[in-house]
């Protein structure tokens, strides 16, 4: 295996040659591929069979669709309302499906990770965040020195229930800004202060949390170069151990909220493009390294040593120092992965609250993986998370004779890519150039059977932009 480069080569004149539209991969398929015809029996299924494997831990995931505040620029699952008391009755029925997946598993099965997500967590109270807790503790044994982590809305969130969080176990905190310019701010509809975001961090590290991350996004409305410059001093100052630096996706036509937002406002391609490059020579020179895939972290974090080691691996939430662990998650909308098998619940809280009700898991859609599929997903992860792929050491793992045949194919579709010095081939070994590193996905892309089979390019669905 070639070694993996250890910087970053912004070069905007490739990245304009090479943003196209692609998925994201936090799973492979991805959930546009997911079926209808997957249903609450093959995840009963799934969940009796995983029942058996007592040893290996698991991954948890919590939705909690609730916020205040509506954000226009998001995409997430989210139910925006003031009415504190829907959280009490969501609960109710996240316990419940708590309750039916345990009695299909048999047993209370190990966990080493866990991630509150939103829609806003910290929309519950404090009672209602031990009650969700106590609920998880009850059917899974979560064990010490597990990654356990929540996403905080700054906004509402005071030292106080900093401190309970800690208390109830979690350590690893993810830090919602986008940007502290109040221009930005009032058109997407987030005001929030370096302030009010500087005390919830230091309330963290005073707390144990192991790990603080900041959320930014560029190429929001109103953003330029010298605000954006602003924001990032603001953000280096407050010091996190990662940074998330994601790309603005404007699809009004498929997020409804981001329709509140003004066009005409939004950095052209060029202006968004500046920037990255901001960004990416601000973190860089603060001592952020590159992670992969928007994530940026401090040398001695966690990410970044577990990179070095060849340990680095990727889920629904990002990237993570756990290995590929099965993950089940609760609430609506949340996507479950069982082996070879991904589960999506519904979509909306009157058909998730539905099926509960009626005494069956709700299920929306799925799919149960091939051989093939196990085998990209496999490719498309070492290339997120190392930057390397060895496609003979692949098919070896996944009981492949000859790895040249298979993925001629492929390795034709990355003729241009490599000639254009973003990877690197020796024999069947590919490694990602410093300057292919933030076009990975790119790279990634020629190793999706979905997306260059012939019947599926017909109904291709329409992804943002990997810039």
């Amino acid at each position: 295996m070639l070694m993996m480069p250890t910087n970053l080569d912004f070069q905007p004149d490739l990245i304009r040659r090479f943003d196209v539209a692609g998925p994201r991969y936090t799973s492979y398929p991805t959930a546009d591929r997911f079926r209808q015809d997957f249903r609450a029996a093959d995840y009963a299924a799934a969940l009796r069979e995983r029942g058996q494997d007592t040893a290996t831990p698991l991954s948890l995931y919590a939705h909690i669709p609730f916020c205040e505040t509506l954000c226009y620029y998001c995409g997430c699952n989210k139910i925006p309302t003031k009415n504190h008391a829907r959280s009490g009755p969501y609960l109710d029925q996240v316990e419940r499906e708590m309750e039916r997946v345990a009695s299909l598993l048999g047993a209370r099965l190990r966990a080493t990770q866990l991630h509150w997500g939103g829609g806003t967590p910290t929309f519950l109270s404090d009672q209602e965040a031990g009650r969700l807790m106590e609920m998880t503790h009850r059917y899974f044994a979560l064990q010490p020195g597990g990654e356990y982590s929540i996403e905080i809305d700054p906004r509402k969130v005071g030292k106080d229930r900093v401190a309970h969080l800690a208390a109830l176990g979690f350590n690893r905190m993810s830090v919602g800004v986008q940007d502290f310019d109040p221009a930005v701010q009032q058109a997407v509809n987030r005001i929030q202060s370096v302030e009010e975001t500087r005390d919830v961090i230091q309330a963290a590290r005073a707390n144990g949390f192991a790990s603080v991350s900041i959320d930014l996004i560029y190429g929001l409305p109103r953003q330029n170069p010298f605000n954006f410059a602003a924001t990032l001093e603001q953000v280096v100052d407050l010091r996190p151990d990662r940074v998330a630096l994601y790309s603005y996706a404007h699809l009004p036509q498929r997020f409804t909220p981001q329709r509140r937002i003004d066009a005409a406002d939004l950095p052209e391609p060029q202006a968004k493009l500046v920037l990255l490059g901001l960004a990416i020579r601000r973190l860089a020179h603060a001592g952020y390294v590159y992670i992969g895939m928007d994530h940026f972290a401090l040398p001695d974090d966690e990410l970044a040593r577990a990179q070095r080691e060849g340990q680095l691996h990727r889920n629904f939430q990002g990237y993570s120092t756990q290995a590929d662990l099965d993950l089940l998650a609760f609430g609506v909308s949340g996507i479950s992965k069982l082996g070879r098998h991904y589960i999506q619940n519904a979509k909306s809280l009157e058909a998730y609250g539905a099926a509960l009700a009626a005494g069956e898991l709700p299920v929306d859609r799925g799919l149960t993986l091939g051989d093939d599929d196990l085998m990209r997903r496999d490719a498309i992860q070492r290339l997120m998370c190392d930057f390397a792929l060895d496609l003979q050491d692949l098919a070896q793992r996944h009981g492949l004779r000859d790895a040249q045949t298979y993925f001629a194919a492929d390795l034709k579709r990355l003729e241009p890519l490599e000639q254009a010095g973003l990877l690197q081939r020796d024999g069947l070994a590919l490694r990602v150039t410093p300057q292919g590193r933030l076009l990975v996905r790119v790279i990634a892309m020629q190793f999706d059977r979905h997306l260059h089979d012939a019947a599926s390019l017909l109904q291709a669905p329409r992804y943002s932009r990997v810039i």
